[in-house]
């Protein structure tokens, strides 16, 4: 329903999904909406076939996913967002504000070479 209502339908698209999203129904879906899926795929029988998994595309964006799951990953542990203590949609939502800043700080730091991210 969500890639239904995305704006210019004549123009190819990508969609990044977990190996839950690795069905038939969901990549013809897909397929029908001209959306590209790019879905983990599963060990044994996949839906996802070679027209998707040869493309460069499709390896960027699995490393780009990995990236995104390290961020959530470190705010629910080390930021505390697993479980917050906080009563609120405002209260949380500077919580999570602040999270993800120092999470980018960290990140950036250890790109930079300013200090090891893997500690912090």
């Amino acid at each position: 329903a969500m890639l239904g209502r995305r704006g210019n339908r004549n123009k190819r698209a990508t969609v990044g999904a977990d190996k839950g999203y690795d069905s038939k129904a969901f990549i013809k879906g897909c397929r029908r909406l001209l959306v590209t899926p790019h879905v983990a795929a599963k060990d044994k029988h996949s839906a996802v076939d070679a027209r998707v998994t040869r493309h460069e595309s499709y390896k960027t964006s699995l490393k780009v996913r990995k990236r995104i799951e390290e961020a959530f990953g470190w705010i629910k542990t080390v930021g505390g967002l697993a479980k917050t203590k906080l009563i609120g949609q405002a209260k949380l939502a500077g919580q999570a504000l602040l999270c993800f800043a120092t999470y980018n700080l960290v990140r950036m730091g250890g790109i930079g070479g300013w200090w090891d991210a893997h500690h912090a």
